[in-house]
């Protein structure tokens, strides 16, 4: 007994000597060349868990007290933070030899998405992928889309259990985990796989995405249960796809005109074919990668609604005015429908902003970066992050900015610039097609540069339809007792409402 407690003191004084030599180092050895560190008691942990917690509140916290570029301890790495529109030019638009994102995403992504994908492949290779990813996201692809996600919607609300009967209660959150998955898997990849997202899918979707906890960031091929069970489930997944190829292969031509079609027919630059393998790991990214936004901005628009059901009944009426021909029966819905429902739009664009999945994003800096415009050089060694989501909720751009105000967004109220806004002459191609720096807006919801997310557009049509479809059928409110919104979950890589939060609905 003595023994163990002369072990645990000299532990606990061997901790608390490294605390003070922390201390005392923060306090005494700073470079002037260098952003403000955020003051940290223990090493390698520095604010971690602070970050974790609440992200935007602790880069508000960090700005008040540093300015708009500092650097945080983030599990013993350096993370030079710079917010604003000049920190997201900097760092989003930053050149490829300067900064890089295959850094940092690629331990975590490979594991999940398979090898030579995203960004476990040189940058040119990634921009091709994408190219050839961008058949699914067409004008003409977006078109037919708008009646498949419509259907699956409608199928859903016949068939879940989740909304039998006339009225009750639901977990918005996990329902619109599932129509997203359905509308996505039909949608962006065909009818073969939309057969397949059943409850053995689902599972595998489930045990693949654990494959993004934070921890993974450090620790991405530890045998633990989470990353075993990650890697059984890419495993089962790719060899789903690959069967559906070697299917196709072994009938000749396919007569099909979905994404696996396509992609099988796609070769690089130097003529190679996109190996079969390669194909069913994009197909698994094509899967999972807007999954998250689309499931959280969706929940998040349905609780907003179930607070204000007032102004719900504001988007079913603009249904009614503006799709139509009698002012009460409403036709199958187009493609060419989603411009004539101005309120919806806005009302998308304002959940985006505020509750965007992304709080930040990530590069590794290549070498020896200056900061324009100041005397700060951020060293190789550093991590540089850029938070678009802090200019989206900031009053210099937005007035009253945590109050979700969908009204905003109409011309008469003079909005900031959106991607779509900037002039011809600040965009450019990557090698994937025209697309916006985007950086000079304060609204990035997709983020910018070369690694903006291609998928926007299909993006704001999954929800429009999703949102008009269900508001058709459905009356909305808070449960009994609550009122607003749930709080934010930061606890996996994307900030997502708090999971178990009900509203009740009603058919009409």
């Amino acid at each position: 007994m003595v023994d163990l407690l002369g072990t645990a003191l000299r532990v606990i004084a061997f901790i608390l000597f490294f605390v003070l030599l922390n201390v005392v180092r923060q306090l005494l050895f700073t470079n002037k060349n260098e952003p403000p560190v955020v003051f940290h008691w223990f090493p390698f942990l520095g604010s971690t868990i602070t970050y974790g917690m609440a992200p935007t509140d602790f880069f508000a916290d960090c700005q008040k007290r540093y300015g708009d570029i500092f650097t945080f301890i983030l599990l013993g790495r350096k993370t030079t933070v710079y917010l604003g529109l000049d920190g997201n030019e900097f760092i989003l638009n930053g050149k490829l030899k300067d900064v890089n994102a295959e850094e940092v995403y690629g331990p975590l992504t490979t594991p999940v998405f398979g090898p030579d994908v995203v960004y476990d492949c040189p940058n040119w290779k990634l921009m091709e992928q994408k190219k050839f990813v961008k058949f699914g996201l067409t004008q003409q692809a977006l078109e037919s889309h708008t009646q498949l996600i419509e259907q699956e919607v409608l199928d859903y609300i016949k068939t879940s259990p989740r909304l039998k009967g006339q009225s009750g209660i639901i977990d918005i959150a996990a329902a619109m985990g599932e129509i997203t998955i359905f509308t996505a898997g039909r949608a962006l990849q065909g009818a073969e796989v939309r057969k397949k997202l059943t409850t053995e899918f689902a599972e595998l979707y489930h045990d693949l995405d654990k494959g993004f906890s934070p921890i993974n960031f450090m620790l991405p091929w530890a045998p633990l249960p989470h990353n075993k069970k990650r890697d059984a489930a890419r495993n089962r997944m790719r060899d789903i796809y690959l069967d559906i190829i070697k299917e196709r292969r072994s009938k000749g031509t396919s007569q099909q005109s979905d994404m696996i079609a396509n992609l099988m027919g796609c070769a690089y630059k130097d003529g190679t074919p996109v190996p079969d393998e390669e194909i069913a790991h994009m197909m698994i990214c094509l899967l999972m990668a807007g999954q998250h936004t689309s499931s959280a901005s969706s929940s998040w628009i349905f609780f907003r609604l179930a607070s204000e059901p007032d102004f719900a009944e504001q988007l079913y009426r603009e249904q009614l005015q503006n799709l139509s021909p009698n002012n009460k029966d409403l036709l199958p819905l187009k493609y060419s429908d989603m411009a004539k429902l101005p309120l919806l739009q806005n009302t998308i664009k304002e959940t985006l902003r505020l509750h965007g999945s992304l709080h930040s994003i990530m590069r590794k800096t290549m070498t020896p970066l200056p900061v324009p415009g100041t005397d700060f050089i951020i060293p190789a060694s550093h991590t540089l992050l850029a938070s678009p989501a802090m200019t989206s909720i900031s009053p210099t751009f937005f007035p009253n900015p945590q109050i979700w105000n969908p009204h905003r967004w109409s011309s008469s109220s003079d909005p900031p610039e959106t991607t779509e806004d900037i002039a011809e002459d600040d965009k450019i191609d990557y090698g994937y097609g025209i697309v916006s720096k985007g950086t000079k807006s304060p609204y990035l919801p997709f983020g910018a540069g070369r690694h903006r997310c291609i998928g926007e557009k299909y993006a704001y049509l999954q929800l429009q339809v999703i949102v008009s479809v269900l508001l058709r059928h459905f009356r909305f409110e808070n449960v009994e007792g609550v009122e607003g919104v749930p709080r934010t979950d930061y606890s996996s890589l994307f900030a997502r409402p708090k999971l178990g939060s009900f509203v009740r609905w009603e058919r009409r």
